[in-house]
């Protein structure tokens, strides 16, 4: 049976599972080639035929000296465009590779032994152009029926994009690895080209170029794979120029030597939104395809080059900016210790004559003595501020450096502790001090260990209103540990972490009074460092803290003398100025009457500063009837008891501050008409349009004149009367003079 009938039990049965190349084998006129008609084939070519034809694995077998080619629907994409070939000599198909796999067919079919090859590049034409492939093949012989070679058999799979994926994988590894290393812009640039240089056959050639703050242009960086001067030193189109001139720069590439006609310009975002910073232009291999995987590649070897540019530049502003603060940083310490110095003069002017005043043996009124003392104890407590300023300014700018000296840490803590007792017994706490002598000799520097111990304290005053505060010293082979632990307020957890910086403030923490400059637990940290030791704190809110330092026994600084070491002046005006704080009488509770007359307007003072209090009292009492209270807090209740005539509050009190005793006020129906004036430390015309916007009736900064005080509460209480303020005499005579009479105040309030 012939060619022209394939449906025979010959021809029929044999090519029938074979699918399309089946039919193509079914319709070809084999007689005409050299291994005749289908009928007269000897068993073992239908055999292999068979078996060619039914898998679905890329198989291929030739046969005959022509070595005519036989294969599945599987193989016919290995060839590509030149399918359907069966029938075809295949060294005329695979004309273009034949140097690399015709030696191994021809070693199988003369040796008896079959190949492997993984990964064996194969150079094909099958889409119009020199591709580079990849297969991983198996060439064995095929034999006649009587045992002689006759052909060859191969199995074969394209392992193309694996090959090229681990392989383009690679090269961004790399080019992550480069562009990781932050340093120069340019250098970080020019060596992730230098590492294309190294990819030929996916990048024959590549430039960058990059953008300058205020300029539109992008400059050229770098360039690898030809002559740099070929690529324009400036492009402004986007790259379409550049594209333009690939075909003259003849740059060989791929594994064939064929010259590169294509190339992309891809721009460089940080962002998907951002205006691009740069160019990259990649050279395209001319032996692959601009398929989605090659397209791929380039836009993440862009990104490459995009990130860390990016990052270099993210790095460079946050250095400037880091400098930047640390520049200001420098210049607000020095400004601390320039003003610190500049404050004690004045300082040394005010307290030496009002310390001469009142040690004079000579009698004084006892107003003007009270006056006096006042002024003295608040002088000596700015003077404490002023000097924590320039220790901490020292500490930051590196001039603090501690002496160390030998000393009885245990006799020295236990004095410090006891200078604060009558300030805890005033406020109503248990303080107890478990100090026992070290094992060891301790070296400190006293005036630091000083501040450590009265900071620690004065912060657990400030934050304990009930229970007590315990002061212990344990030792260890290693050195000491003060521990200051209270049964205060507590700190939450989140604020643990930052309770160490400096004017770090807890917000809405419960304590005696705001005043402080914050940088008390800063400035111990700093003093245990320099002690080569650590500052820690453990706390709960509701039920307290404690505040730890450990420090090494240390070596002396100087020389090995035993000074007498005590608790210093500031040390017990420090505590002094606790116990002023603690009185019995300002514990936190609705306040009675005050002195001032009976039966007239009544003014409710709240201030969390007792000395502040006591002042604005003797104010205002001759002429009003006065009740004092701590903060916002107190100042409800005590509304609540009875509404005064007009209220005077600070701004910043702890628990419930001035503007929110303002809202409060303002929210309620009852206490809505109550006349509000606010004191505060905040001066300037800002500061005074917050609290008036607020509602507040009047708004007056601290320091302020007697006689002005006295002219607004009075234009105030007389205004909610339904009075016209009557004329106040000004205080001195005089252009600064003001007429209360005529002073136009906002009464807007935001309710």
């Amino acid at each position: 049976m012939g060619p022209d009938n394939p449906s025979g039990p010959a021809g029929g049965d044999l090519f029938a599972a074979g699918g399309e190349a089946g039919r193509i084998m079914a319709a070809f006129d084999w007689a005409s080639t050299s291994v005749g008609p289908v009928e007269s084939w000897p068993a073992s070519l239908r055999f292999a035929v068979r078996t060619v034809l039914v898998s679905r694995f890329p198989m291929l077998l030739t046969w005959g000296p022509d070595q005519l080619q036989f294969y599945n629907d599987a193989f016919a994409p290995v060839i590509g465009a030149k399918h359907p070939a069966i029938g075809q000599d295949i060294r005329r198909v695979l004309a273009e590779s034949w140097g690399t796999v015709g030696p191994p067919i021809e070693h199988a079919m003369a040796t008896l032994e079959a190949s492997w090859l993984p990964e064996l590049p194969v150079l094909l034409e099958r889409s119009g152009y020199r591709e580079e492939t990849y297969f991983t093949v198996s060439h064995a012989p095929a034999f006649d029926d009587d045992g002689q070679v006759a052909g060859m058999h191969a199995v074969c799979t394209e392992v193309t994009g694996q090959v090229l994926s681990e392989r383009r994988q690679r090269l961004l590894h790399a080019l992550s690895t480069v562009g990781g290393r932050l340093g120069d812009e340019h250098e970080t640039v020019s060596a992730m080209c230098r590492t294309l240089e190294g990819a030929p056959l996916d990048v024959p050639f590549a430039a960058v170029y990059l953008s300058s703050p205020g300029e539109h242009a992008f400059r050229r960086v770098a360039a690898v794979g030809c002559d740099p001067d070929a690529f324009p030193r400036s492009v402004a189109d986007g790259g379409d120029e550049l594209l333009a001139r690939v075909r003259r720069l003849g740059v060989i590439g791929g594994p064939y030597g064929d010259q590169v006609t294509e190339a992309a310009a891809l721009p460089l975002h940080t962002t998907r939104d951002a205006d691009p910073i740069g160019l990259l232009v990649l050279g395209k291999s001319p032996n692959r395809a601009m398929d989605a995987e090659y397209s791929t590649f380039n836009e993440l070897v862009a990104g490459q080059f995009a990130g860390a540019v990016a990052n270099i530049r993210a790095f460079e502003t946050e250095r400037l900016r880091a400098e930047t603060l640390a520049e200001l940083d420098r210049a607000k310490t020095t400004f601390f210790s320039d003003v610190s110095h500049e404050l004690r003069t004045p300082l040394t002017l005010l307290l030496g004559p009002l310390g001469d005043v009142l040690d004079d043996d000579q009698p004084l009124p006892e107003d003007v003595r009270a006056q006096l003392s006042l002024a003295m104890r608040n002088g000596q407590r700015l003077q404490r501020l002023v000097n924590d300023l320039l220790d901490f300014a020292s500490i930051e700018a590196g001039r603090a450096t501690p002496i160390r000296v030998r000393a009885d840490v245990a006799t020295f803590t236990a004095e410090l502790a006891g200078i604060f007792r009558s300030a805890a017994e005033r406020a109503g706490l248990r303080l107890t001090v478990d100090c026992p002598p070290l094992p060891r000799p301790a070296f400190v520097d006293p005036r630091m260990w000083e501040k450590i111990v009265v900071n620690l304290l004065a912060n657990a005053v400030k934050y304990t209103f009930v229970g007590g505060i315990d002061v212990t010293l344990r030792a260890d082979d290693d050195g000491f540990t003060l521990a200051v632990a209270d049964t205060g307020v507590g700190i939450v957890a989140e604020e643990l972490p930052r309770l160490f910086q400096r004017f770090q403030r807890v917000t809405g923490a419960a304590a005696r009074t705001r005043e402080g400059s914050g940088i008390g637990l800063a400035m111990v940290q700093e003093l245990a460092g320099l002690h080569g030791g650590t500052a820690a704190v453990s706390s709960e809110p509701g039920r307290g803290s404690t505040f730890a330092v450990t420090l090494p026994y240390g070596a002396p600084d100087a020389e090995p003398t035993t000074p007498e070491v005590g608790p210093s002046e500031a040390a017990r005006g420090e505590a002094a100025s606790w116990e002023a704080a603690s009185r019995e009488d300002d514990i936190p509770r609705p306040r009675g009457e005050g002195t001032g007359p009976t039966g007239g307007a009544s003014v409710l003072v709240v201030d969390d500063n007792a000395d502040m209090r006591a002042y604005l009292a003797r104010l205002l009492g001759p002429l009003w009837s006065v009740r004092t209270t701590a903060d916002g807090a107190e100042a409800l209740a005590a509304v609540a008891e009875r509404q005064p005539d007009l209220v005077l509050t600070d701004v910043m009190m702890p628990r419930i501050d001035g503007f929110e005793l303002l809202r409060a006020l303002r929210a309620d129906p009852a206490t809505r008409h109550i006349p509000v004036i606010m004191l505060t430390a905040r001066a300037g015309q800002e500061a005074s349009v917050e609290g008036l916007e607020a509602g507040a009736d009047d708004y007056l900064a601290k320091p302020f004149r007697a006689a002005e005080l006295l002219a607004r509460v009075r234009v105030a209480l007389e205004r909610a009367a339904g009075r016209t303020p009557t004329p106040l005499e000004p205080a001195a005579p005089g252009p600064a003079a003001v007429s209360y009479t005529h002073l136009k105040l906002p009464t807007k309030r935001l309710v």
